[in-house]
């Protein structure tokens, strides 16, 4: 009688691998932290860390705390996802967040119930220890 086959374990998620660049930023997010670049020359802020302004292509970039609200742009519940690794979390709600303070950012939305998900309403940006001292930003609602 030949035995019960076991699926093997589900493969570890990808966690960032912070570089020179977007160090600054990862470290904040441990702390709670969001952090944006906003350029000294036009004011404008951005999102993802760039050695340069996307706006007026200045090189004055200083890092700036966010204030962490912002209202969600739009998002996908997903039910079924092709990597293992995030199996178990179905469902979860991928989406993009437009900040106030401009720039987009893609979160999960945690902590909100889904049926009262809808584009534009405020969310508030939160974050999640994943392990091994790595922590990233995810969204809630705001009622």
């Amino acid at each position: 009688m030949a035995g019960r086959v076991e699926s093997p374990p589900p493969p570890a998620k990808p966690v960032p691998h912070p570089d020179d660049l977007s160090r600054p930023y990862w470290e904040a997010a441990r702390e709670g932290k969001l952090l944006l670049q906003r350029c000294s020359s036009c004011g404008e802020h951005q999102f993802y860390p760039r050695p340069f302004c996307l706006a007026c292509r200045g090189s004055e970039l200083e890092w700036i705390e966010a204030t962490g609200r912002g209202r969600l742009h739009t998002f996908s519940v997903v039910h079924r996802t092709a990597d293992r690794a995030f199996a178990a979390d179905v469902p979860y709600v991928f989406a993009v967040v437009e900040l106030d303070e401009g720039p987009r950012l893609t979160v999960n939305v945690v902590d909100t119930a889904l049926e009262t998900l809808e584009c534009d309403i405020p969310v508030r940006v939160v974050f999640t220890s994943i392990g091994d001292d790595t922590t990233v930003p995810n969204a809630r609602g705001e009622a």
